[in-house]
């Protein structure tokens, strides 16, 4: 069977035990090669050499007009074909390669791939256990629901605020290091979600409750696990019920102060009201409110931010450059001893990052342990593109407009700190660049003010059932009214320090959480094999 011009020869690799390709040539259709498919061999092999062989018959050809085949040449269109299979290809080597690092992270003796394509595929279908499986039923949420409250708590402050902290402080090559942490951050996180699955308990009425106390314990019998499945319980409930949602609030206070001339004050009681009815509704409410507002408000921002750098776009290799030149030698840029500004730029980059995709913290596995999913392993998989999107997506979003505006092209910070410029007014000075300075510091307010607010709902939902764990439900109530009041309490405060109180305690958080992980690498590696 000929392989027409943008027909995927995955197909073709993928059905039948002996399957012959052929690619396009100018002479006509001509055999390439045969993939054995023989018996014992996996249908991945036969995709992947299906892949190879595509962009090895057909990528280096010379161009002709669009549509019309030229002598001894390609079409534009076939070019275009050949473009669009080798990035899926790459595609594919990406995710193949996280998820592999993932199994080496966790278990030396993981087996292969853990069948990585085939829980991706799975995830896909619309049945009860998959992403689109049932909303807002008794006994746990969608796998997307799930996934949507996690991001909701991913995708925040830290992903603007906090890069352009990161930025400020450590220099652009910051961001270099946030990238590392995210790219092992994923491999985290897919031991978190499965551990979080298979640890879970399903009461008699159908109500399901997972998270890392339940795989402390799980990790460490007896009073040793008691305590610390304690002890991080406590952390989570003060970091992100209380310290995180301050956070939260003082930045969508001085942003809409910056922006509208409305006070923080009075931003902080709207927000606290806002929460406070939502609160109340319970996990279903806040699940649905989620489910809801996070595709709007990454749509919303990613536009905003791809307008930018259209208008910007002959400065972005000057901001790639910045990234990785900086991030070994940030001293040319905020000053100092190399030592010392290689220290800022790790140090801002981990903590900034680790804030930002939560990975290791224990707060996502929350989510992901609700889930109805067949298997572990789907929930892992979809855990781990809730890292990709909030770093390499919005975050890098984030990083890609300052740097273009601010650092490149002989921007106001090309030679460092400047007066009048700090982490809370970056993304609007940035955005105000192109779309000007009033509807800048507006699109950055309303964006920050549907992250903030989707990061809250999302932190009082984890916190809530840590409360509910380790005093009983009837201390939920009381939990809320106090949450609600820190949420008050953020607005009036000063920016630097909610963040030095957060992350302290999101440092407390990380410690019993990633002794559980290493001590149940076996489980995780043991859950991917029955996948």
């Amino acid at each position: 069977m000929p392989l027409r011009c943008g027909q995927n020869p995955r197909r073709l690799a993928g059905e039948g035990t002996l399957e012959k390709l052929t690619t396009v040539s100018a002479e006509g259709a001509r055999s390439t090669g045969r993939i054995s498919q023989a018996k014992g061999q996996s249908d991945r092999t036969a995709l992947w050499a299906a892949d190879w062989w595509f962009l090895r018959s057909r990528w280096h050809r010379p161009a002709a007009p669009f549509f019309a085949e030229g002598q001894g040449g390609d079409t534009l269109w076939k070019r275009y074909c050949r473009w669009y299979s080798a990035s899926t290809f790459i595609c594919r080597i990406i995710f193949w390669c996280s998820c592999s690092s993932a199994r080496v992270c966790i278990s030396p003796s993981a087996p292969g791939l853990c069948r990585y394509g085939a829980s991706v595929r799975g995830c896909g279908r619309c049945s009860e256990s998959s992403i689109c499986g049932a909303v807002g039923r008794r006994g746990g949420l969608s796998s997307f629901q799930a996934l949507t409250t996690a991001i909701a708590a991913q995708v925040g402050t830290g992903n603007i605020i906090g890069a352009c902290g990161a930025i400020l402080l450590g220099g652009p090559g910051a961001i270099f290091w946030m990238w590392i942490i995210a790219f092992f951050g994923m491999a985290t996180i897919y031991a978190e979600a499965v551990l979080a699955q298979e640890t879970r308990r399903v009461a008699e009425d159908g109500s399901v409750s997972g998270g890392p106390v339940y795989y402390i314990k799980r990790a460490f019998p007896g009073r040793f696990g008691t305590f610390l499945a304690g002890f991080f319980a406590v952390a989570l409930i003060l970091a992100l019920g209380f310290m995180g949602c301050m956070v939260q609030s003082n930045s969508i206070g001085e942003t809409c102060a910056a922006a509208f001339g409305v006070p923080s004050w009075a931003v902080g009681i709207a927000v606290a009201v806002l929460a406070a009815v939502v609160f109340l509704g319970g996990i279903q409410r806040i699940a649905g409110v989620t489910e809801k507002l996070v595709p709007v408000m990454a749509a919303l921002y990613l536009l905003g931010g791809l307008v930018v750098l259209v208008c910007r776009v002959r400065y972005l290799p000057e901001a790639l450059g910045m990234i990785f030149r900086y991030a070994f030698v940030p001293n040319a840029i905020i000053g100092g001893s190399l030592g010392y500004a290689l220290k800022m730029a790790v140090s801002q980059g981990v903590k900034r990052g680790l804030f930002s995709n939560e990975a290791g913290m224990g707060s996502t596995p929350h989510a992901h342990a609700m889930a109805k999913v067949k298997h572990p392993h789907e929930q892992g998989v979809v855990a781990m593109t809730g890292v990709f999107i909030d770093t390499f997506v919005v975050l890098t979003m984030t990083a890609l407009v300052v740097i273009s505006t601010l650092y490149a092209g002989n921007g106001i910070l090309s030679a460092g700190a400047a007066e009048g410029v700090s982490k809370a007014n970056m993304a609007q000075l940035a955005f105000g660049t192109v779309l000007g300075s009033r509807a800048g510091s507006m699109f950055v307010a309303v964006c920050l003010l549907f992250f903030a607010f989707s990061t809250i709902l999302s932190w009082n939902f984890f916190g809530r059932l840590n409360v509910s764990w380790l005093l009983g439900e009837k201390a939920v109530g009381v939990y809320s009214v106090l949450a609600i009041g820190f949420i008050f309490l953020g607005s009036c405060l000063s920016n630097d320090l909610v963040w030095e109180l957060a992350d302290l305690f999101n440092q407390l958080m990380v410690l019993p959480n990633v002794l559980a992980l290493v001590t149940l690498g076996g489980l995780v590696a043991a859950a991917c094999r029955r996948k």
